[in-house]
């Protein structure tokens, strides 16, 4: 049986700087829409390397979870058409809002792993728990494109409360898997 034909990777439908949403409306490539979603591709990625070094299988079982939300969330936000309050959009993806809860219980889950905080610590520790923390300030550079999108345009509140909690969650794991891989966190020291 033959294979089917492979597509090209490249359309050359954005070589002037334009792009298409979902449901074919055309908009600038730094469009707050485009740098929304565009930056939870990002931490999408940036999740992906830090699972690669991460041991833990809860952890990466939790993280793989987590990139399917991103490009639901993803989907969602590259719609043209807008999220009403209350209503779901048909055939477009919209958070269901439990999923903040489940990001909620990891936040405690892992948080009650470690030692209390009594100071700032520095992004660092084993390549899986340094690279989270790098995951981390992704998702609140994405959360804040959100906003930035939210002030121009309707954004699921859904979408908000995840990606707020889901920066925390990160912050929280980074914490637990350096702890697991035995390496110390870093005090910040004031200059």
């Amino acid at each position: 049986m033959p294979r089917p034909a492979k597509s090209k990777l490249y359309t050359r439908t954005g070589d002037t700087g334009q792009t298409s949403l979902f449901g074919g409306k055309r908009v600038a490539k730094d469009h707050p829409r485009v740098a929304a979603y565009g930056a939870i591709d990002e931490l999408n990625s940036a999740i992906g390397a830090a699972a690669s070094f991460i041991r833990q299988r809860r952890v990466v079982a939790a993280l793989q979870t987590i990139q399917n939300e991103l490009f639901d969330i993803g989907a969602e936000l590259s719609s043209a058409r807008p999220v009403r309050k209350g209503k779901r959009a048909t055939g477009v993806f919209q958070l269901d809002p439990a999923r903040v809860g489940w990001l909620e219980a990891l936040i405690d889950e892992y948080d009650a792993k470690v030692a209390p905080l009594t100071t700032f610590i520095l992004p660092s520790g084993s390549n899986g728990g340094a690279l989270l923390h790098v995951a981390r300030a992704v998702s609140r550079r994405a959360e804040r494109e959100l906003i930035t999108l939210a002030r121009k345009e309707p954004v699921n509140p859904g979408v908000l409360a995840y990606m707020n909690r889901l920066c925390d969650l990160l912050f929280a794991m980074a914490r637990y898997v350096n702890k697991s891989d035995r390496r110390p966190e870093l005090a910040w020291r004031k200059s």
